[in-house]
C-alpha cells in the first residue's frame, strides 16, 4: 500500500505552544517528513531549544523559534508575517497553545475564568483570522487542539471545558465556511495524555506507556501528533469540520448483576 499519501513533506506549519508536550511533538514530528516549522511560546527562551533540537537533527524540515502570546493579536500577526517572509507561505495552522486549572466553579474568579477563555478559544480565533489569507492561498488546514473535557465536561474544570466546547463548535462553523476556499479545518480532543504536567501531577511517565497495549486511558504526545500529521496530510482529504477523540479505552458503566 502507497503512504505517499500520509506525507506533509514541502509543506510549511505554524504550531503554537510548542515549547513541550504535544506541540513540540507534533513540530518535530512534521520536520521529520520535510515541514519547514514556526514554533512559538509566550517566552523565547522556552522555545529555543525545541528548534535548535530539529536543526541540530537529521530531520530535513527546517525551524523557526519565535516568541509570541497568542492572545496578543500584534504578535500573533507578527508571527504569520515571520513564516511568510522565511518560508514563503503558510499550509498547516495548528493551535496547540491552552492553558488550564482545575478548580471548582464555585472557586474560579471572574479573572481565573477570563484568563482560560483568553488563551483557549480567543487565542484560536487571532491565530486563525490572522492566517487566513495565508492559508486560503492555495488551500491548507487548520488543526485545533480541544479535550474530551469539551465534548462531555469535567467537574473542576468547568472553565476549560466550556473553552474547548467552544473550540470544537468554531472547528465545524468554520469548516463550513472555509471549505470552498480549499481549507479544511478539524479539531483533536485528547483525552489524558502523558506531557510534563500530566506527569507531574499524576505521576505517569511515558516512558511506562506501551503503544501497543490497547487497554488503557492515557497516551503519549507522539499518538496525537500521528494524528495531526494525518489532518495535515492528503489521506485527510475527506475529512472537514470533525473532532477526532482519542482518549483510550471508553469509560462503560457496567450493568448490574441481574
Amino acid at each position: 500500500m502507497s503512504t505517499e499519501q500520509f506525507s506533509v513533506d514541502g509543506d510549511v506549519a505554524v504550531v503554537t505552544g510548542a515549547s513541550s508536550g504535544i506541540g513540540k511533538a507534533i513540530a518535530e514530528s512534521f520536520a521529520a517528513d520535510g515541514v519547514d516549522v514556526v514554533i512559538c511560546s509566550r517566552e523565547q527562551d522556552n522555545v529555543d531549544p525545541v528548534a535548535d533540537g530539529i536543526l541540530e537533527s537529521d530531520r530535513p524540515g527546517d525551524a523557526v523559534a519565535v516568541e509570541c502570546d497568542v492572545t496578543d493579536r500584534e504578535a500573533v500577526e507578527a508571527l504569520v508575517e515571520t513564516t511568510v517572509e522565511e518560508f514563503g507561505g503558510l499550509d498547516v495552522l495548528v493551535n496547540n497553545a491552552g492553558a488550564s486549572f482545575m478548580a471548582g466553579f464555585d472557586d474560579i474568579s471572574p479573572n481565573g475564568w477570563e484568563t482560560i477563555v483568553d488563551i483557549n478559544v480567543n487565542g484560536t480565533y487571532h491565530c486563525t483570522h490572522a492566517a487566513a489569507e495565508h492559508l486560503k492561498d492555495g488551500g491548507g488546514a487548520v488543526i485545533n487542539l480541544a479535550s474530551v473535557a469539551g465534548q462531555q465536561g469535567s467537574a473542576y474544570m468547568s472553565h476549560y471545558g466550556a473553552a474547548k466546547a467552544a473550540v470544537i463548535n468554531l472547528t465545524t462553523s468554520l469548516a463550513a465556511e472555509w471549505a470552498g476556499d480549499g481549507v479544511r479545518v478539524n479539531c483533536i480532543a485528547p483525552g489524558f495524555v502523558a506531557t510534563p504536567g500530566v506527569e507531574s501531577q499524576m505521576g505517569v511517565s511515558a516512558d511506562s506507556i506501551d503503544r501497543s497495549d490497547v487497554d488503557r486511558q492515557i497516551g503519549t504526545v507522539e499518538e496525537i501528533a500521528d494524528i495531526a500529521q494525518f489532518l495535515a496530510s492528503p489521506a485527510s482529504s475527506y475529512m472537514v469540520g470533525e473532532t477526532i477523540a482519542a482518549k483510550g479505552v471508553p469509560r462503560v458503566e457496567e450493568s448490574p448483576d441481574v
